[in-house]
């Protein structure tokens, strides 16, 4: 599950076990990057904040698309299969658009708004010393006002943290993700296999 060990449930306590709790209750088990944050809960709970805070002021589909984006350019599996299955859930897109999405973002149908949002959270995350101020503006053409063109930004850069934080220590994408269908399933991996695999 993880290169590190991590506390088991039976054994979680306090603050673990409260984290483990909530997250079981959340999403209808322990995911694996609730476990391969067990020794820093405090940790978790920071991250939860930060990320519901950018989360809370965007557009549920935009805050998705640029995530995706920036979890692909990192190669993250699990953020891509976790955020496009939101993307599913909340019937945002249909499944053969998700994974064309995912494959390339330009080749598959969206509008232009979505593909500047995609195109700058993917550059964040690749490398945002490269962002220019012409990237910038290419999303105000669209409509974008600063204060949306900061929250695209800061949802890749959290993807980050996020990303590499449960990819470094090695956690896989739980086991569930593997009953998508193969060809979306296929589409979604785009770095470490699914846990199990």
């Amino acid at each position: 599950m993880t290169f590190i060990e991590t506390v088991p449930e039976s054994e979680a306590a306090g603050d673990v076990a409260q984290m483990y709790e909530n997250d079981r209750a959340a999403f209808g088990r322990l995911p694996n990057f609730t476990q391969a944050f067990s020794h820093r809960p405090g940790v978790y709970a920071a991250w939860r904040a930060l990320n519901g805070e950018i989360k809370a002021g965007m557009d549920q589909r935009r805050y998705e698309l640029a995530t995706v984006a920036a979890a692909r350019r990192l190669r993250s599996t699990y953020c891509v299969m976790a955020h496009g299955l939101v993307l599913l859930d909340n019937n945002l897109v249909a499944p053969d658009e998700l994974a064309a999405i995912v494959t390339d973002h330009h080749a598959a149908g969206l509008d232009a708004v979505d593909v500047a949002v995609m195109d700058l959270a993917d550059k964040v995350a690749d490398d945002a010393a490269s962002v220019t101020e012409a990237d910038i503006d290419a999303l105000r053409a669209h409509g974008l006002s600063d204060t949306e063109i900061f929250d695209v930004v800061a949802a890749a850069a959290a993807r980050c943290f996020f990303s590499k934080a449960v990819d470094g220590v090695g956690a896989q994408a739980d086991a569930a993700y593997a009953e998508l269908d193969a060809p979306l399933r296929e589409a979604l991996t785009v770095g470490r296999p699914i846990a199990g695999a």
